[in-house]
């Protein structure tokens, strides 16, 4: 077994070291590498190679798989038969020529800027105290009088072969030079030892957050003109408002939203220069490939009525994909990629934070956390300066770059419910949590919703666990169902994690069986209040949630088969049950016209992992039937016509099948589960 080169550890170390904060650069931003000597295997010679963070990659949580491994000798010959600036982007290609050995990532665009530069080790980072230099109107001034000699300015040029060459000379001719700061991008630093390049990085982006503090002007935005709401009512009018604007950031193709308050983002949305700069629109090209060239804006004072709220959001949006569609064809060439949509990733309302939207919810945090990373570049460019983004022909070469439009199509094929945050009730066992598991599978956020939010949690976190982030996959909320008050605030909550809710699955529920006489006026109120109120509350308040954001959506009726079969001692389930199985129909048929489809499952002797047949329902059952409560499972199979146990996930194949694309014309159906009993035969 081939040991691990002693330059890939220190890369690695160093790299993890860097990443892990949020000062040095951005998530899957930037990148470091690492040159050495190790014996070929092919002709027993050594061999000069250099590990380099490949493509897509990120800087905190980098392994060596990470890693693209090329031939120095190979790299640095590309020289030769570089084309010119206005062919550069063919040496991505010759990259692949230069690889040693199998395996490793995708060489990026700076592949060129690490192996070209002659350094054992250079980190190319995104520091926002870096990038405010960058970015200042006089940055190449500021430059000099932060570092002296020590650190370079590069004017701003597009990431590409020749800016390593650029950098390259800069290296050659300044023995004294630890790095640079690149005019409207970041910073590169490099070293004779790992050790060593970790230090000059850090020593820029120290230096640089030292001046702007010493420096800088205290009130760079200007005085406050909007004032922040307190926290809870900040949060409530957040998720009054994020499912329309979610609906509208989703009118070309739908997304999820993340919602962010922190103090960077509260500070800069009450301040008088934050309209101005934020339509200057972002510079490092990390930043707009996430957050588009500029966010929209909110123009009115939080606390002006919710109504003016929605009204002014739905005028600015229809100026936003305007002025966007002008942007497009001013830039756009015959050669362009088309335009991949004019709705904005971010939106800024004042006195309420920011939403930010993606293709999935770690996409639309990443995003926000970039435009928090925007908002300090430009709070320290206009302390020093005045805030200078790279020119808009620059950034929408940036944004339709060939490069990254041939990333996006390597991209793999979203999942059937990509972008749909499903709401589960009942999720922290049986049937719920079956379904909760299945749903995020196929790509949908999940809210876990139980009176048991120990129960819930366990579930989320299970579905979270092999995420970057869980809680970018699933939530777990604690709500009891007969509460309209919980069922608003688990709404809420649903909203502010994931932007909207999209998909309803109905399946708290419990039962209590006994014959006619001994069913209190108790007995059937609990159940009645559980599965046949509380469904009908989940769905009046979801479905004010769905229509608000006008993209349609889904409900799920977990029933029952004993919604048409008339059983023994059954009275208050069957009833609850047959409550439920009729909402459907009567929903469906309300709800259609905003495109929300309603269908039931009817599930039977679903046992095994059961919530309701653990507390006490199975053993009732099972004394019904005249069977031991642990052969309930195997009696019920054995009354079906498929002879065959019905188990919690059948069920969650059921919720999928209703959900999952294939039956976009369905709505007001019930789909048995059981097996097959005749009694229970739609007619």
């Amino acid at each position: 077994m081939t040991s691990t080169p002693p330059e890939v550890e220190q890369l690695l170390d160093r790299s993890h070291t860097l990443g892990a904060d949020p000062r040095n650069t951005n998530y899957a931003g930037g990148n470091a590498s690492a040159k050495g000597t190790v014996q070929d295997p092919v002709t027993a010679q050594d061999v000069e190679l250099m590990w380099v963070k490949g493509s897509g990659g990120d800087l905190g949580t980098l392994t060596q798989a990470g890693l693209a491994v090329l031939r120095l000798d190979r790299l640095r010959s590309l020289v030769d038969v570089y084309p010119g600036v206005d062919r550069e982007d063919q040496m991505v290609a010759a990259f692949d020529y230069c690889l040693h050995g199998r395996g490793g990532a995708a060489p990026s665009i700076d592949t060129a800027m690490h192996g070209l530069v002659e350094a054992a080790h250079v980190d190319h980072l995104h520091p926002d105290s870096g990038i405010a230099v960058a970015t200042a109107a006089d940055g190449e001034e500021l430059t000099r009088r932060i570092f002296g000699d020590r650190v370079a300015w590069v004017p701003w040029r597009r990431p590409g072969f020749q800016l390593g060459l650029d950098i390259a000379a800069i290296k050659a001719e300044s023995p004294q030079a630890i790095g640079v700061i690149l005019g409207g991008h970041g910073i590169t630093a490099w070293g004779d030892t790992s050790v060593e390049c970790q230090a000059n990085a850090l020593e820029i982006i120290d230096a640089a957050e030292r001046h702007i503090a010493e420096h800088g002007r205290a009130d760079p935005f200007g005085p406050v003109v909007y004032e922040t709401l307190p926290e809870t009512e900040r949060r409530e009018r957040a998720a009054a408002l994020l499912p329309l604007i979610r609906g509208l950031a989703s009118t070309d193709r739908p997304q999820v939203g993340h919602y962010t308050d922190g103090e960077a983002v509260l500070d800069f949305v009450s301040r008088a220069e934050h309209p101005r700069l934020a339509a200057l629109g972002t510079s490092c090209p990390d930043h707009f490939l996430r957050t588009k060239v500029a966010p929209m804006v909110l123009d009115l004072p939080p606390d002006a009525p919710l109504e003016d709220l929605r009204s002014r959001l739905r005028e600015l949006h229809e100026a936003y994909r305007a002025d966007y569609q002008a942007y497009y064809d001013r830039n756009a060439d015959a050669g362009s990629p088309a335009m991949r949509g004019a709705d904005p990733a971010i939106v800024l309302v004042p006195g309420v934070g920011m939403f930010s939207f993606g293709k999935d919810k770690q996409t639309a945090r990443v995003a926000g956390e970039f435009y928090v990373n925007a908002i300090n570049v430009m709070r320290g460019a206009e302390a020093l300066s005045t805030y200078a983004p790279i020119p808009e022909p620059e950034k929408f070469r940036i944004e339709y770059w060939e490069l990254e439009e041939a990333k996006l199509r390597r991209m793999p094929e979203p999942k059937p419910l990509a972008t749909r945050v499903a709401f589960v009730t009942g999720g922290g066992s049986g049937i719920g949590a079956a379904t909760a598991r299945r749903l995020a599978a196929e790509g949908a956020c999940v809210v876990v919703a139980d009176r048991d939010l120990a129960a819930a949690e366990k579930v989320a976190a299970e579905i979270g666990a092999k995420a970057f982030k869980a809680s970018d996959v699933a939530t777990a909320v604690a709500v009891d169902v007969t509460s309209e008050e919980q069922i608003a605030a688990a709404l809420r909550a649903a909203v502010l994690a994931f932007g909207g809710v999209d998909l309803i699955v109905n399946n708290a529920g419990l039962s209590i069986s006994k014959p006619l006489l001994e069913t209190t006026a108790g007995d059937w109120d609990l159940q009645h209040d559980v599965m046949a109120r509380g469904s009908f509350l989940v769905s009046r308040e979801s479905a004010a949630v769905m229509i608000e954001q006008g993209m349609g959506g889904d409900i799920v009726y977990i029933s029952s088969k004993n919604a048409v079969f008339a059983g023994p001692n059954n009275v208050a389930y069957g009833a609850a049950k047959a409550d439920q199985a009729h909402q459907v129909r009567l929903l469906a048929a309300e709800l259609g016209g905003h495109g929300i489809r309603v269908n039931g499952i009817n599930p039977d002797g679903v046992v095994r992992g059961s919530g309701i047949f653990a507390g006490g329902w199975g053993a009732k059952r099972a004394a019904v039937y005249g069977v031991e409560e642990e052969k309930l499972g195997e009696f019920y199979a054995q009354r079906t016509l498929l002879k065959r146990e019905v188990l919690p996930e059948h069920v969650a194949a059921a919720v999928f099948a209703l959900t999952g694309g294939e039956l976009t014309h369905t709505t007001g159906l019930h789909v048995p589960v059981d097996a097959g009993v005749a009694a229970a035969f739609l007619r």
